[in-house]
């Protein structure tokens, strides 16, 4: 991934317009399972006209009963790892395939901030998960500057720029 990611508007548009008309172009439907930026990767997707021929859902879940409940989440992974964690991003985007109909799936878990960063876990800390159906789940860590928008903004742009390479 690009170490600097354009967070603006203007590229996160484009980059959802692009990547609907890749997933259209392959006949494919992305579902999004969303933490740390509350809906924000469906939103921009759904902005798009005609979003409906190739999104399926997005599911925001917060808490750790939501992501248990919506993500099928294991209580075990997140006692033991936590939620901002490689092992409960990769959980969240196996899920949302499971509770969806959709080919492909991207997960976000973090600390955007501005408080609630940890030991090892400061905010700005991101955990991103894609998959594509009948494919293993790949999922990295990034540690974006900025303020709370400015995180959010950054896990967006990347969460959409890592599903490109899942579209043949």
């Amino acid at each position: 991934m690009n170490a600097f990611v354009d967070g603006s508007d203007t590229a996160l548009q484009q980059a959802a317009r692009q990547l609907g008309d890749r997933l259209l172009a392959e006949h494919l439907t992305l579902c999004t399972a969303e933490s740390c930026t509350g809906g924000w990767i469906a939103k921009i997707l759904t902005d798009i006209p005609g979003s409906s021929a190739w999104f399926d859902c997005g599911m925001a879940a917060y808490s750790y009963e939501a992501k248990q409940a919506l993500l099928r989440v294991r209580p075990e992974t997140l006692m033991e790892h936590g939620a901002v964690s490689k092992e409960t991003a990769l959980e969240m985007v196996s899920g949302a395939l499971i509770t969806s109909g959709a080919n492909l799936a991207v997960a976000v878990t973090g600390i955007a901030g501005p408080g609630c960063g940890l030991p090892g876990k400061p905010v700005g800390t991101v955990w991103i998960a894609w998959k594509r159906r009948g494919q293993y789940p790949h999922a990295e860590v990034f540690h974006f500057e900025g303020d709370r928008e400015a995180v959010r903004r950054q896990t967006v742009a990347v969460a959409l720029q890592g599903l490109m390479p899942l579209i043949s």
